[in-house]
């Protein structure tokens, strides 16, 4: 599990990487031009742009932490243990999200 959340977290570094680049180029792409977005055919793409790499910039670094405190549960222990219920996590949700710190029933009240 420790070499699956490694991968993950160099995906996630990645991605973070790129999406930074985005947002800036999107930004650069603004720099200068005073018109409004609402009444600039192209302003509103930009902005709708920019705002969805900042969103998907924000999920990603949330899964960074999430790999992290994965790691901190592996060296504890604790890994593949629901933070709520106590009880296994299944491994095949382990597979597909291998940071995930709760079971699928306790993962979906919230």
């Amino acid at each position: 599990m420790r070499d699956l959340l490694e991968a993950e977290r160099a995906e996630t570094q990645a991605l973070i990487s790129r999406l930074t680049r985005g947002i800036d180029e999107v930004s650069a792409a603004r720099e200068g031009d005073n018109s409004d977005d609402e009444h600039d055919p192209e302003g509103a793409t930009l902005a709708f742009e920019r705002s969805q790499a900042a969103t998907l910039l924000e999920q990603s670094e949330n899964r960074l932490d999430e790999i992290a405190e994965a790691v901190d549960r592996l060296n504890a222990g604790t890994f593949g243990i629901c933070i709520d219920c106590g009880r296994p996590i299944a491994e095949a949700r382990l597979e597909a999200r291998p940071y995930a710190a709760k079971c699928v029933n306790c993962a979906a009240r919230g």
